[in-house]
């Protein structure tokens, strides 16, 4: 039998144990997870020859001919690489050997939420993830927040390349102004939280810094990537949060977030949504402060708050005290089961229970708790997907000892009995699947 804490590791900080894995890091399961952060991407191989977000928007910029040339491009172009970002990212998140990490990239992309629902983003939304999130999940929460706020993904999707300054060159030639969406978010979601201490004063302040920041066209030398057009930007000096930015240019903006970064706000929200994420939907206050000390300790160092969260007693005291969201739902199946026949298969089950990804709502991103996944209509989804995806792999697993792998000591009695006592072999796995050891993590 393995420890509870491979369990824990395994399920809470990872993406679901693969077959026999709980073993392999039952000997120390605090330092597995402590070494994938001070290791490389594991799942970089898996994006090696998708395209970098410059490129599909320089093709874009090249296929705005006619109405009929877009829609071309759109089909032929833009739909399939869409697709094939998913594809790649299930697959690595099926295959990792560094769980933790990829779970973190997952969280961070979520928390800097872009979205197909403006369809313009639906060819970069990858992109972003790879470029402006996966390098950053074990460094400084400053940089991740200059780079995101850069990247024409998120530039496009809040509609800052809309944004001019109305005092500017071409505000005042044109007659058009500022664009909040971008400020605010940043404020709201991004940094402070929504009561953070901001108000709409600061809302137009920092838009008006953000003037500027938007997406190279195509003759100028770094087309389809970050670009700041200083016609457009917001001449003077700007007040945010009480501090007084002298006329500078590109820096006002930089000098704004990092110093957001810095806020205690700040490391209040991003505290507060770990130990949601990690601990459980209503993390316990005592949680939330130590995440935040160490935060502020360390200027915002993601790695050092990953490592504080692999320390704290509260996570590994109790284990199921989240319930897995769709996606990651999914995905522990697969770990365990092993990769789908087809990748459409794993496609078809992240739409099936609503959450194919790069596909939020809103730039609030996905929700954390357990409310806002289980209704009786998600309830009756699960357990139809579960049902389908035992169907498809009955011949391949024995149920009991798939349980005793998978679940080690977390599976209770009444489950495993459950399991023998089955009619069928494909019974039991469905079972299985949807039994509230597994449905939690």
């Amino acid at each position: 039998m393995t420890s509870v804490d491979a369990f824990i590791a395994a399920n809470r900080f990872g993406l679901g144990p693969k077959r026999g894995y709980l073993g392999g890091i039952a000997a120390d399961p605090q330092s597995w997870l402590l070494r994938q952060l001070g290791t490389e991407d594991g799942a970089l191989p898996y994006f090696n020859d998708l395209p970098r977000s410059e490129e599909i928007i320089q093709e874009w910029m090249q296929a705005r001919g006619s109405r009929e040339m877009r829609k071309m491009f759109n089909k032929d172009r833009i739909r399939p690489l869409f697709f094939k970002e998913i594809r790649r990212r299930n697959r690595a998140a099926i295959e990792t050997d560094t769980p933790f990490r990829e779970r973190l990239v997952r969280f961070w992309s979520n928390h800097f939420t872009v979205s197909k629902t403006k369809g313009r983003i639906r060819g970069i939304a990858g992109a972003f993830e790879r470029e402006a999130i996966r390098p950053y999940v074990a460094g400084n929460f400053a940089e991740m927040l200059v780079a995101v706020t850069k990247h024409p993904a998120m530039l496009v999707y809040l509609d800052n390349v809309s944004s001019i300054g109305p005092n500017s060159t071409v505000g005042l030639r044109r007659g058009r102004g500022l664009n909040e969406n971008l400020a605010r978010e940043i404020l709201e979601l991004h940094t402070l939280g929504v009561n953070g201490g901001y108000t709409q004063t600061d809302v137009i302040a920092l838009a008006k810094m953000l003037t500027g920041w938007t997406v190279a066209p195509k003759r100028h030398s770094n087309a389809g990537g970050f670009w700041f057009n200083d016609r457009r930007h917001e001449p003077d000096s700007k007040t945010l949060l009480g501090r007084r930015y002298p006329e500078d240019g590109q820096q006002e903006a930089e000098r704004a977030l990092r110093n957001l970064a810095q806020h205690p706000s700040t490391a209040q929200f991003i505290a507060t949504k770990l130990a949601r994420h990690f601990v459980a939907d209503n993390p316990p206050p005592a949680v939330v402060k130590q995440l935040q000390k160490k935060y502020l300790e360390t200027n915002g160092n993601l790695g050092a708050m990953a490592r504080e969260l692999v320390a704290l007693p509260a996570i590994w005291n109790k284990p199921l005290t989240k319930i897995k969201s769709p996606s990651g739902l999914v995905i522990s199946a697969f770990r365990m089961l092993g990769p789908p026949d087809k990748p459409k298969h794993m496609i078809h089950a992240l739409r099936l229970l609503g959450q194919l990804p790069f596909s939020a709502p809103s730039p609030a991103g996905w929700p954390d708790t357990a409310k806002d996944w289980i209704s009786p209509e998600s309830l009756l989804r699960r357990v139809e997907l579960m049902d389908l995806l035992a169907r498809r792999n009955t011949k391949r697993h024995d149920p009991v000892q798939l349980a005793e792998q998978a679940l080690g000591p977390i599976a209770r009695i009444e489950t495993l009995t459950a399991l023998k006592q089955a009619p069928s072999r494909r019974a039991a796995l469905s079972l299985l699947l949807s039994s509230p050891e597994f449905q939690r993590r």
